[in-house]
C-alpha cells in the first residue's frame, strides 16, 4: 500500500468529488438535453399542426369566400341576361304585333278569317253558334254573312278588342273556339324562350 500524504489523500477525494460531481453534472445535462429535445420535437409538431391547421382553415376561407364572389357575379350576369332577354322578348313581340296590324290590312287576312269562320261552323255541325269578330273588323261582318249564306247567321261585333282573328262558341256543347290573335300571341309569349 502506498503511503499517501494528507495533500495527496485530499488531493485525491477532490479530484474524485470533482469526477463524480461532473460526471452526474454531465447526467443532468444530457437527460435534460434529452428532454429539452423531445419538448422542441413535440413542440416543432405541435406548431406545424398547427400552422397546417391555420392554412387549412385560410385556405377555406378564400375558397368560401371566392364562391360568393363567383356566386355574386353569376347572380348579377342572369340579372343582366334576364334583363336583355326581356327586353329583346318585348321588343319582338311589338314588332310581331305591328306585322300583325299590317297583315290585318291585306287579302290575306280577310281569307283566313272566312276560313277560320268556315271551320268553326263545319266543327259546330249544326249545332248553334255565335261568332265574335274583333271591333277593327266589323266592315268584314257583312262579307262574311254573305259569303257563308247560311240563314240566321251573323257574327257578332265583340265589345272588348282581341286585335284580330275571331273567336266562336258553341253553347251546347260548352266550347270556345279562340282564334283570336291576343290569344295566339300570348300563348307564343307563354312558350317563348330565347336561347343564348
Amino acid at each position: 500500500m502506498i503511503n499517501l500524504t494528507t495533500e495527496e489523500k485530499l488531493q485525491h477525494f477532490y479530484d474524485l468529488s470533482i469526477e463524480g460531481a461532473q460526471a452526474d453534472a454531465q447526467k443532468l445535462i444530457d437527460t435534460h438535453k434529452a428532454a429539452l429535445d423531445k419538448m422542441f420535437v413535440e413542440h416543432k409538431e405541435v406548431k406545424n399542426r398547427q400552422a397546417e391547421s391555420e392554412l387549412k382553415a385560410e385556405s377555406d376561407k378564400l375558397k368560401r369566400d371566392f364562391n360568393k364572389e363567383i356566386s355574386k357575379e353569376q347572380l348579377l350576369i342572369k340579372r343582366q341576361l334576364s334583363a336583355v332577354t326581356s327586353e329583346l322578348r318585348e321588343r319582338l313581340f311589338a314588332e310581331v304585333e305591328q306585322k300583325l296590324l299590317e297583315f290585318k290590312k291585306t287579302p290575306a287576312y280577310r281569307d283566313m278569317l272566312f276560313r277560320q269562320v268556315k271551320e268553326a261552323l263545319d266543327f259546330a255541325a249544326g249545332d248553334e253558334m255565335t261568332v265574335y269578330l274583333d271591333p277593327s273588323d266589323t266592315h268584314l261582318a257583312d262579307a262574311i254573312t254573305e259569303e257563308i249564306n247560311i240563314t240566321g247567321f251573323a257574327p257578332v261585333i265583340s265589345k272588348e278588342s282581341f286585335q284580330g282573328g275571331m273567336r266562336a262558341v258553341i253553347r251546347s256543347k260548352n266550347i270556345l273556339i279562340d282564334n283570336s290573335f291576343t290569344t295566339l300571341m300570348n300563348d307564343e309569349k307563354e312558350k317563348f324562350t330565347l336561347e343564348v
